[in-house]
């Protein structure tokens, strides 16, 4: 039994060997090491791109601040003691600011989706463009691998790199050329 299973096992590792030379066979390979947030901030394009989605909040934002202004001066007439007001009409104000509460809320919650889905597709396809340009930087510099750092914010894969190893701008100046 203990023969049959020893066979069993250098047949597996004659089989094997062939795949796990190359990982032997002592060649160093090299590895690059990138921070994709700093390339998407430091590129042209990414600079545009950043500066456009923080323009379509804005704009956004004084919509919702332009509603806030309106709610505050209907609810400032609503509380007036100088304003003398029949209870219909004061009923119908009150109406009239409830209605406008849920549509400003309805606005805001709108908007944020709005802006957290342009973000989300604007992230996406960066991040495709950076990974071509990590690409190109790779084949054209020989290396095997190029790692995201990730930042204390996002998901840090690399916890420790030399400062040689560092890419990043190689990478910026690729984007810049791939995304003119």
């Amino acid at each position: 039994m203990m023969n049959r299973i020893n066979m069993i096992v250098l047949a597996v590792l004659w089989c094997t060997t062939p795949w796990a030379t190359p990982l032997y066979a002592g060649d160093s390979a090299r590895v690059g090491v990138m921070d994709q947030q700093l390339v998407f901030e430091r590129s042209k394009a990414g600079k545009a791109a950043l500066e456009d989605m923080a323009g379509y909040a804005q704009t956004r934002q004084k919509i919702i601040t332009s509603d806030e202004q309106e709610l505050k001066e209907l609810q400032q007439s609503l509380e007036d003691p100088n304003t003398k007001l029949t209870d219909a009409v004061r009923q119908e104000k009150e109406e009239q600011l409830r209605g406008k509460v849920e549509a400003y809320q309805h606005r805001v919650q709108d908007f944020n989706r709005e802006v957290q889905q342009k973000r989300g597709e604007m992230v996406a396809e960066y991040s495709r463009k950076i990974a071509a340009a990590a690409q190109a930087v790779a084949q054209k510099e020989g290396y095997a691998a190029i790692l995201d750092k990730g930042t204390d914010s996002m998901l840090r894969i690399v916890l420790y790199h030399q400062a040689t190893l560092d890419v990043t701008e190689l990478i910026i100046k690729e984007f810049d050329r791939q995304n003119p």
